[in-house]
């Protein structure tokens, strides 16, 4: 396993349960938004089966206050490096003389944002709608080369990047009301539907976004 981010101490914090385990793991500081740093990353692996596409930032505020530089932040992690994360990875992936019979697997992590409209939420919704586009049209044209790729859409996770928005009581029982089952999400709700995505057990599944989201969107 390759993990990439762009700090190297939190890469490191993720491997260690790994390698405990008595799993392999190797961290490369990378900075996603940059493409020569994703091509150097990815020229110093041997071969790459799966890709899990998980960089993303949020910012906040009313459409009519979203600045040019939050605008360009957004769209910059949110879909470009998305895109060419997913393009060096799949350029690498078709370098593997065994392609087609091997497969591969790649999983965008998008957002349930990526189905509905929020306020305060115009540029992200605009982003995730973006990669399950993208999504759709990666799995069909690399079908024939037996490469899947699906997307997984989750509800508002306890995770760093949203401790912030949870801080505030109004907003926390805000995202609760709106979700079916009554909790917000955690990490390890979500792996699984990766694991599935990336492993056999879905070889016949491309194309498709997995919603995890306690039934927000079935309303």
């Amino acid at each position: 396993m390759v993990l990439l981010s762009r700090t190297r101490s939190e890469l490191e914090q993720v491997a260690k349960p790994i390698t405990d385990a008595g799993g392999r793991t190797r961290v490369i500081a990378c900075d996603v938004t940059k493409p020569e740093q994703v091509r150097s990353a990815l020229a110093s692996i041997e071969r790459l089966d799966i890709l899990l596409n998980n960089a993303g930032m949020n910012i906040p505020e009313p459409f009519v206050d979203v600045s040019e530089a939050h605008l360009d932040d957004m769209i910059s992690l949110n879909v470009r490096a998305a895109f060419l994360v997913s393009q060096a990875a799949v350029r690498k992936m078709l370098q593997h003389p065994d392609r087609r019979k091997q497969g591969g697997s790649i999983i965008h992590v998008t957002s349930q944002m990526g189905r509905v409209g929020a306020e305060r939420r115009t540029v992200y919704c605009m982003a995730k709608h973006a990669i399950e586009g993208l999504t759709k049209a990666m799995a069909v044209e690399l079908a024939p080369e037996n490469i899947r790729v699906n997307a997984i859409a989750p509800t508002f996770l306890e995770t760093p990047m949203t401790a912030s928005f949870f801080a505030d009581p109004e907003f926390r029982n805000w995202v609760i009301s709106r979700i079916p089952l009554g909790r917000i999400g955690r990490m390890d709700e979500v792996t699984g539907a990766i694991v599935f995505l990336a492993s056999p057990a879905a070889s016949l599944i491309t194309g498709t976004s997995l919603a995890v989201d306690g039934g927000w969107t079935a309303r």
